[in-house]
């Protein structure tokens, strides 16, 4: 099983968490999942558009994998991101860590978020309620500012 996975289907949340599970042979204490979902913004939003390099994204994504091995004692991991059109209600991210402490595992899924969030290489779109296209969609300050937090060294959990 790849650790990172960009692609347009959707992506099975159990299947996914099992894996991570029997891949840790029962040595996790702990699993921690996120899964990001595309919002209706209040019924503005028909859906919306995910692009990104492939190859150099999962690179990209991959080094950051990496960063957080380095950070934290995780024993398992699995991001998958997904592009092309995405409606309101789907999944659009799922990063799961495993560790045999939850203080990592959860350190870990936020910071893989928080960079997902911030800096992946991807290119957001809106695709309105109205049937018109907006803009391409940046990061937010707060996400931005989230994703800079993690500057600082790791504690151990």
């Amino acid at each position: 099983m790849s650790r990172v996975s960009i692609r347009p289907d959707p992506f099975d949340v159990a299947t996914e968490l099992a894996a991570i599970e029997s891949s840790t042979n029962g040595r996790a204490g702990a699993v921690v999942s996120f899964t990001g979902l595309c919002r209706d913004e209040n019924g503005r939003l028909r859906a919306l558009e995910l692009e990104h390099y492939p190859g150099m994204a999962e690179a990209e994504i991959e080094r950051v994998v990496e960063e957080a091995e380095g950070r934290w004692p995780i024993q398992a991991v699995r991001v998958i991101h997904r592009h092309g059109l995405i409606r309101p209600g789907e999944g659009i991210v799922l990063v799961v860590t495993a560790s045999a402490h939850r203080t990592a595992a959860f350190a870990a899924a936020s910071f893989l978020m928080d960079y997902l969030k911030a800096r992946a290489p991807f290119w957001k779109r809106e695709h309105l309620a109205d049937g018109t296209t907006g803009g391409w969609v940046e990061a937010t300050e707060h996400d931005a500012k989230a994703a800079e937090g993690w500057s600082q060294p790791a504690s151990e959990g």
